[in-house]
């Protein structure tokens, strides 16, 4: 096999030319002999910088696609890394645009046979899907990881119409990352110039989207839910239970009309040839199937493939971090035909149990319910999954069922309808579904929150009336875990999440008067359904470490003032490409601040260091933000500073005040 790869040539910097005149700066991995035999291109669109970004996981995957036959082309966005112009936001029609004149300028190109191929994680599985929905003709397959096909309902921004504090958080984070300058080793002396100019046109992205808290045209926008027929290209997507999306992959196996496969693994918000927990699977290989397939018309019995495959993960005791989640891989066809409903009632005395009952429940959280959620997003920096939930069910109405008496699979997405009324105009739910062991140690299977303003749908806020019953539905997160036999299946519904969601101005008495739990099951025996090779990868990115990564968690409570403070900081180290001898380094840090009784005083904060140095080029930025919120209103501040040198060069303050619709 290794006799059979290609000498390849590596550009770190190919000029792509857009039609306005803007430049993309593109690396570029391709054979050397594709001028004499054109091979397909695949895309990587992204604005996370491939001079110091993404370097770490490019050069284990773009080589080895273009060692076995194809120009891998990776290309930072505009307005980011070494590119020219200016970024508007995530996912604007320029960046869509650019994408798809991108696609057509490879097709264009001597070296590529006219087929193109698209994929990325994140942001970079996002436009993949948004731009084979524009159709553009040289696209002929994508493969997606980690992303959404509903921007609104399942992204950073809000979910089930609640306020997700990650809207800060990720806004925070791309202040910090757009505020860095390109590369003079790239764009030469007029670095500066860019890098000022990005720095004065630069938005705060926070505020762009807390001035949409509904479902309205903004959040439409690229969110391929809405014409999933838009789609023609075809679509390998790939997720992880222990990811924030987790259920883009169903959804896209369940409705696109092209030709579409899904696997789900155990793994956090990473490429699964390298993501925790294991195991990992041999995912270039799979994805060189993709191509080979659909850009070079090869027979590799991909249309033999299940339609979804995803890993059963055994119930096991709550962590806040797995190394290895045990279980085994099950597949479907005609998802999700195979896939029976069995139905639990909340009953009296706190069970769940089979028959109905009327019940009569109320529940106030403390606004510190929910520090044992873990991060909304997990990207493996820590102890950042769910912990035992014993601290959180005690400050929520729980209903327990008795020992199960067999092994329970759970493969699908469990919906809760609730009777209830509030005594507030606003007022949220967090349900989680939880795996209760014989000790009552308690492990989140997974979970689903709702704004009960946004009862009726997400593209209004209409009040509650206060002490009305209305029915309402929530449902969970997409998951396959097996519960085993003798435990116990435990719904958990609280009146608020801190620091996954953002408090509502006032805390509401829920009175639950009747439920019902709809769980998805499938008996999956004991094994796997399906085997996938060992992961493989190309050569590690050569750096020379100058500062190590190191990452802490901490709870802190105030006994003076009774708040409580988590406080996040990653400190993602200082190293020197080998290569080219650029050094990186970055450091966050994050405080979510609230007191258990007082939902106006919750406050959150972040501060973010970038530099970048070679030889005697130093450039450095300092960012700041923070919200806070009245009854009225929410308030945010931004801060950013770029020292050249460590002398202060720019300074910008921003100042914005929100009205809450609802929240």
């Amino acid at each position: 096999m290794m006799s059979n790869l290609k000498v390849i040539t590596e550009i770190p910097d190919m000029a792509i030319m857009m039609p306005d005149g803007c430049r993309l700066s593109a690396r570029v991995w391709m054979p050397q002999d594709s001028i004499e035999t054109p091979v397909p291109a695949i895309l990587e669109f992204l604005p996370y910088r491939k001079r110091d970004g993404t370097t770490a996981r490019d050069s284990l995957t773009h080589p080895y696609f273009s060692k076995r036959g194809y120009v891998c082309v990776r290309v930072d966005m505009r307005g980011n890394g070494d590119s020219d112009g200016l970024m508007e936001d995530e996912y604007s029609q320029q960046e869509l645009d650019d994408a798809v004149s991108t696609i057509h300028w490879l097709s264009a190109q001597p070296w590529c046979n006219g087929a193109v191929g698209m994929m990325g994680i994140s942001w970079g599985g996002f436009n993949a899907l948004q731009v084979a929905a524009l159709q553009p003709s040289p696209l002929k397959a994508i493969i997606t990881l980690c992303s959404t096909v509903d921007r609104y309902a399942d992204d950073i921004h809000y979910k089930g119409g609640c306020l997700l504090n990650e809207n800060l958080g990720w806004g925070a984070t791309m202040w910090a990352y757009s505020s860095r300058s390109p590369d003079p080793a790239i764009v030469g002396e007029k670095w500066r110039q860019i890098w000022i100019d990005r720095l004065t046109a630069q938005q705060f992205l926070p505020s762009v989207w807390l001035r949409h808290q509904n479902r309205d045209a903004y959040w439409q926008h690229g969110s391929v839910c809405e014409n999933y027929e838009s789609i023609t290209a075809a679509t390998l997507a790939i997720g992880g239970w222990s990811d924030a999306y987790k259920n883009t992959v169903s959804h896209l196996v369940r409705n696109l009309t092209a030709p579409v496969k899904g696997i789900v693994g155990p793994w956090v918000h990473k490429y699964p040839h390298f993501a925790v927990p294991e195991p990992r699977i041999g995912f270039l290989q799979e994805a060189l199937r993709w191509w080979d397939h659909w850009l070079k018309d090869i027979d590799c019995g991909i249309k033999n493939d299940p339609d979804y495959t995803v890993y059963l993960m055994h119930g096991v005791r709550p962590k806040t971090w797995y190394d290895e989640r045990k279980g085994h891989w099950i597949v479907e066809n005609n998802w999700p035909e195979g896939i029976k409903n069995q139905i639990w009632h909340l009953q009296l005395d706190d069970k769940l149990g089979m028959e109905s009952e009327q019940i009569q429940r109320s529940i106030i959280s403390p606004q510190i319910c929910g520090l044992s959620a873990g991060e909304y997003c997990a990207i493996w920096l820590g102890p950042e999954m769910p912990g035992d939930q014993r601290i959180d069910d005690a400050l929520s109405a729980c209903f327990t069922s008795s020992a199960l008496q067999q092994d329970t699979d759970i493969v699908g997405a469990p919906v809760l309808k609730l009777r209830l009324s509030a005594d507030r105009p606003a007022a949220q739910l967090a349900i989680r579904l939880n795996h209760v062991h014989p000790d009552g140690a308690s492990t989140r299977i997974t979970y689903g929150v709702l704004n009960l303003a946004h009862r009726n749908g997400h593209s209004s806020a209409d009040p509650l009336i206060k002490d009305e019953l209305i029915n309402i539905t929530i449902t969970l997160d997409q998951i396959a875990y097996r519960v085993p036999k003798g435990h116990h299946l435990r719904i958990a519904i609280s009146s608020n999440y801190w620091p996954l969601l953002w408090p509502m101005p006032e805390a509401a008495v829920i009175n639950i008067t009747g439920g019902q739990l709809d769980i998805p099951l499938r008996p999956s025996g004991s094994k796997d359904e399906r085997y996938f090779l060992d992961p493989e990868s190309d050569a590690p990115w050569e750096i020379e470490t100058i500062r190590p990564a190191q990452n802490s968690r901490k709870q802190i409570s105030d006994q003076t003032t009774g708040e409580v403070t988590i406080e996040i900081i990653d400190d993602f180290g200082s190293a020197r490409d080998c290569d080219h001898g650029l050094i990186s380094g970055s450091v966050a840090r994050e405080w979510w601040t609230i007191h258990p009784e007082d939902p106006l005083c919750a406050s959150a904060k972040t501060h973010w260091t970038t530099e970048n140095s070679r030889d005697a080029w130093s450039v450095r930025t300092e960012t700041y933000t923070t919200m806070t919120a009245d009854v009225k209103n929410f308030y945010l501040t931004a801060r950013l500073e770029a020292y050249e040198d460590e002398v202060l060069i720019y300074q910008k303050d921003l100042e914005d005040c929100i009205p809450r619709e609802f929240r």
